[in-house]
């Protein structure tokens, strides 16, 4: 079995944050009206791309009734839509919709993983869950090693990218770079190995793009500007 089918067994019985576990196990008991029949997930997420990706994205949480409802990252939810238009729309996925598991949704040349693997109350993890999932974000980005371009989305992910960058040899340029939407920073690394490109963006979630603050073409501009890069 190769490193990253390991890991997605691994993260998927992963017990780290047992608040998290019980949280996602009971949204998956109670499920929502809209979708009133359907089994839960309720488990961790695990990640969803190929090691031969060139483009690692990171996110922030599964949703309860996204990610925890369907068991695929960006799946199910208001996210996801606006997400899988803009892969599509860069060539980056097959369809420009990600609804369940085998709906044909895949993604090419692009890796989706996330600074926690459990859906967390409010889309609020603390500091000791987004520690308890960093060995996992470090051990996939260590198996893609064709990525030459990491999208952060949404600050905290930004942030959790920034320090596994950090920790995998990559030289933080002075002033540390601030999280903003198409923010770009080319960060080289110790030891003469290739560099690589971060891109900051602002999330899909409904608080963003409700109120207009991100637009589907801010977010279609972000991954047209990645399939420029590589």
């Amino acid at each position: 079995m190769d490193v990253l089918a390991m890991l997605r067994r691994e993260i998927v019985a992963c017990t780290r944050c047992r608040d998290l576990r019980a949280y996602c196990a009971d949204i998956a008991r109670r499920g929502k009206p809209e979708f009133a029949g359907q089994t839960y997930w309720g488990k961790p997420v695990p990640p969803l791309g190929e090691a031969s990706a060139a483009v690692l994205i990171v996110g922030l949480a599964p949703a309860a009734h996204g990610g925890n409802r369907t068991g695929r990252m960006f799946t199910g939810d208001g996210s996801a839509d606006w997400l899988a238009r803009a892969l599509f729309a860069s060539g980056f996925a097959t369809q420009p919709t990600s609804r369940a598991r085998g709906d044909g949704f895949a993604l090419k040349d692009a890796y989706l993983s996330a600074a926690i693997r459990c859906a967390p109350p409010k889309n609020k993890p603390s500091p000791r869950h987004i520690a308890n999932c960093a060995s996992y974000l470090r051990a996939e980005f260590d198996a893609l090693r064709k990525v030459s371009v990491v999208v952060a989305l949404g600050k905290i992910a930004f942030d959790r990218s920034l320090r596994l960058l950090a920790d995998a040899g990559y030289e933080i340029p002075r002033p540390r770079p601030a999280f903003a939407h198409s923010a770009t920073t080319s960060l080289s690394r110790r030891g003469g190995k290739p560099s690589l490109t971060l891109i900051g963006s602002f999330h899909p979630s409904r608080q963003n793009t409700n109120t207009g603050k991100l637009t589907q073409q801010m977010l279609d501009a972000v991954f047209a500007k990645v399939r420029t890069l590589i």
